[in-house]
């Protein structure tokens, strides 16, 4: 029976009350929350690039749940989904396929490139698009062979080839409806990286990255460093550098949630503030990391670069730590070559290791200086036995 209006009046009121239920505002409205799906590369039987001291698999992992935790602590308004939290091996097509089952309304993956220059370095962001340069072309097809490793990936792909230059015409002809949202919060993490984390910036780049290409959502994919360049790789593997890596992502999400509200007349502003990068990551998450990453192995274990801590009198002494590893280091580890007096503690399942050991702080402090270049982001640290305690507190007990 066909709807009757007797009034003028009846029939304004049903057609606001259409306009209000139908409109882009009032539906965003209903949905509860922005969906954030975060996407740790590799994983797993698949370590990524190797680099002297670390994995690529590790340090995505690292810096994504250090995304993620930010972001559950300081907005409210959404929902972060992990295509993985833990060491295991997911395959492209179900990365996907999990922003697409959560309606997932932005994707982020993070990677470590690598290349045969020695000297590559720096950080760049790529959304969907046909690689226009040989250099963005190798870095889609090195992330794209992951799908090598799967049984059935010629039927799951479709025939896509990975190593297949031909393969990558298909994303000449594709009308991508996310890409201009991609392409302006790629545009706020290069910004990031730049002006807060002080990365040297490779841009935002185009390339034809499957799990970029499957995702119904606007989506990037973020090159965090060259773990083929050893310098870079101390940056990538230490706390220092990913904690700022994971902050800069995090702040350039918040700029494009703003601005995403904004657009649909919706203000969560006050709910989603940036943080300082100097903001220290929770004790919980960085332990919870390092224990879901891989164990030591037997053989690892058999080839400590030195014995655990002995016992020392009251009197604190001072060491410098120089890095962090989910694992025991080789003795012979081309990282670890010409250090001197080197130990390692263990915190949080993690082993931090250390060079030299005294009383006396301001030989710590040149040694801090002598290894700068080499190791930028040591600091010195204090025991007294083998307890840690804070260097201020050290040097209040050696002041009495």
């Amino acid at each position: 029976m066909p709807m009757e209006f007797n009034s003028p009046t009846k029939y304004l009121v049903f057609l606001l009350c259409a306009f209000l239920l139908f409109s882009p505002v009032s539906m965003y409205a209903q949905k509860k929350d922005f969906v954030l799906v975060l996407d740790a590369g590799h994983g797993g039987r698949d370590p990524g690039a190797i680099g002297r001291i670390s994995k690529e698999k590790n340090i995505n992992l690292t810096v994504i749940r250090m995304v993620g935790d930010l972001v559950e602590r300081n907005m409210r308004n959404v929902k972060v989904v992990y295509t993985r939290k833990t060491d295991v091996f997911i395959p492209l097509e179900q990365r996907a396929s999990v922003a697409n089952e959560n309606h997932a309304d932005m994707f982020i993956s993070v990677h470590v490139n690598s290349a045969k220059s020695k000297s590559a370095y720096g950080a760049e962001t790529y959304t969907l698009g046909l690689a226009k340069t040989q250099a963005n072309l190798d870095v889609a097809m090195a992330e794209n062979a992951v799908i090598l490793l799967e049984d059935d990936y010629q039927t799951r792909y479709k025939g896509f080839d990975p190593n297949s230059v031909d393969s990558y015409i298909m994303f000449e002809f594709m009308m991508d409806k996310y890409l201009d949202n991609s392409i302006s919060f790629a545009t706020y993490i290069q910004n990031q990286f730049v002006g807060a984390a002080k990365r040297y910036d490779r841009g935002v780049r185009q390339a034809g990255f499957w799990v970029l290409h499957r995702s119904a959502c606007p989506s990037v994919l973020i090159e965090l460093g060259f773990i083929s360049n050893y310098n870079e790789e101390l940056y990538l593997a230490s706390t220092t550098g990913q904690r700022e890596m994971a902050h800069a992502i995090y702040n350039a999400f918040v700029k494009y949630k703003n601005n995403h509200d904004r657009k649909l007349g919706y203000n969560h502003a006050a709910d989603n503030k940036e943080v300082a990068v100097s903001t220290p990551v929770p004790a919980e998450t960085t332990a919870a990391i390092a224990m879901e990453q891989e164990p030591a192995t037997a053989e690892q274990s058999r080839q400590a670069p030195a014995k655990q801590m002995q016992e020392t009198p009251d009197q604190p002494v001072f060491k410098l730590q120089i890095m962090t590893s989910a694992s025991k280091l080789k003795q012979n580890d081309a990282g670890l070559k010409g250090l001197k007096d080197l130990d390692y503690y263990q915190e949080g399942g993690l082993y931090k290791y250390t060079v030299g050991a005294d009383t006396d702080y301001n030989k710590i402090n040149q040694t801090r200086k002598e290894l700068k270049t080499k190791f930028p982001d040591a600091f010195i640290i204090a025991f007294v036995g083998d307890k840690k305690i804070p260097v201020n507190e050290a040097l209040k007990i050696l002041n009495r």
